[in-house]
C-alpha cells in the first residue's frame, strides 16, 4: 500500500500546491502594469492596428471594452501553441513545444487512465480508451524526450542560451527527461502496453496494494526495477513541478490579466486608485529591506557633507 499511498500523496500536492501558488499571486500587490497594444480585450477593430479605448473623444464617459472572445482566442494560442515564443523566437519554438505538448500529452494519459480504470476493456468504450491511452502515453514519452533532451543541448551549445541558464533549469530538464525515458522503457518492457498505468490508477481508485495488482491478472505488469524507479520519479516530479519556476503555467493567467493586458485607468474614485492607495503603505517584512537605492533612507547631515 505504500506506492499506492504515495501515488494518492503525489496527486493530492500537485493540485493543492498549483491552488496554493494560485492564491500567493492572486493576493500580490498590483504590478507596475505594462499595457502593451495590441491587447485583446480592446475592440477588434483597434486591436488590429494596437488602438486604445483612449483614442475615443471622451473616453473616460464611456463604458471601457472588454472583447471576452478575442481574449479567450489569444489565451488558447499562448496555452496551446506557446503563440508568442513561436513568433519571438521561432528556431527555438519547436524543441520547446515538443516537451510542452509531451506534457499536455502526459496530462491527457493520466486523465484517460482513470477513466480506464472505471471503464475496464471488455466493453467498447473501454476498448476506446485503452487505444487513446497507448496513443497519448506514445506521444507523451517521445516528444517529452525530445524536447528535454532537445532543450539541454541547446543550452548547453548556444551562447545565447548557455549565458542565462542556471543550474536548476538543467535540473528541471533533466529530471523530466528521466521521467520520459523511464516511462518508455518502462512500456517496452511490459510488451508495448502501458498496462502499468492501469495498474497504478486502478490501485489508486480501489485501494489496494499496487505489486499485488501488478502480479495479478487483470493488469500483469513485468515486476521491474525501472518500473518502480519511474513510479517514484513521476510522483516526485509532480510534487516538485508546483513548487520551482515550472510552476508558470499557474502564472500566466496573472500575467497576461494583471500585467500585459490591464489597462484599466487610474481615475478618482476608480478600484485601481483604490488600490493603490491600499497598497502604498506597503512595507518590508520585519528584519528584511528593498535594496533599491530610491528606497534606501536618507544619509546623515555630516555623512553628506563628507560626500561632498
Amino acid at each position: 500500500m505504500i506506492l499506492t499511498i504515495f501515488c494518492w500523496v503525489a496527486l493530492i500536492l500537485f493540485v493543492g500546491l498549483s491552488l496554493k501558488k494560485a492564491k500567493q499571486f492572486s493576493s500580490l500587490p498590483m504590478h507596475g502594469r505594462q499595457d502593451l497594444y495590441p491587447i485583446p480585450l480592446e475592440d477588434t477593430d483597434k486591436a488590429k492596428y494596437g488602438g486604445s479605448y483612449m483614442e475615443e473623444d471622451r473616453w473616460f464617459e464611456k463604458k471601457l471594452p472588454h472583447n471576452t472572445g478575442a481574449m479567450i482566442i489569444d489565451m488558447l494560442g499562448e496555452m496551446l501553441f506557446i503563440k508568442k515564443l513561436f513568433v519571438n523566437q521561432n528556431k527555438f519554438w519547436w524543441v520547446s513545444y515538443s516537451l510542452h505538448l509531451g506534457i499536455y500529452a502526459a496530462l491527457a494519459w493520466t486523465v484517460l487512465l482513470f477513466v480506464g480504470a472505471f471503464a475496464g476493456q471488455a466493453s467498447v468504450f473501454g476498448t476506446i480508451v485503452y487505444v487513446l491511452v497507448t496513443i497519448a502515453g506514445v506521444v507523451a514519452g517521445v516528444l517529452m524526450t525530445i524536447g528535454a533532451a532537445g532543450l539541454i543541448i541547446k543550452r548547453m551549445t548556444q551562447h545565447e542560451f548557455k549565458a542565462y541558464t542556471t543550474p536548476q533549469e538543467f535540473f528541471n530538464l533533466f529530471f523530466l527527461l528521466a521521467v520520459a525515458v523511464t516511462g518508455l522503457l518502462t512500456f517496452i518492457l511490459n510488451g508495448c502496453t502501458f498496462n502499468y498505468g492501469y495498474a497504478i490508477t486502478y490501485a489508486m481508485t480501489r485501494f489496494q496494494s499496487l505489486p499485488a495488482v501488478c502480479a495479478g491478472n487483470l493488469y500483469p505488469v513485468a515486476n521491474t526495477g525501472i518500473l518502480y524507479l519511474h513510479i517514484l520519479l513521476l510522483g516526485a516530479v509532480m510534487i516538485y513541478i508546483p513548487l520551482c519556476k515550472m510552476s508558470h503555467y499557474v502564472g500566466k493567467y496573472f500575467t497576461f490579466h494583471s500585467v500585459i493586458w490591464d489597462n484599466r485607468p487610474n481615475m478618482a474614485g476608480s478600484k485601481v486608485e483604490e488600490t493603490i492607495i491600499a497598497e502604498s503603505g506597503i512595507k518590508p517584512a520585519p528584519g528584511k529591506n528593498w535594496a533599491a537605492p530610491h528606497y534606501q533612507p536618507a544619509p546623515a547631515p555630516e555623512a553628506a557633507k563628507e560626500e561632498k
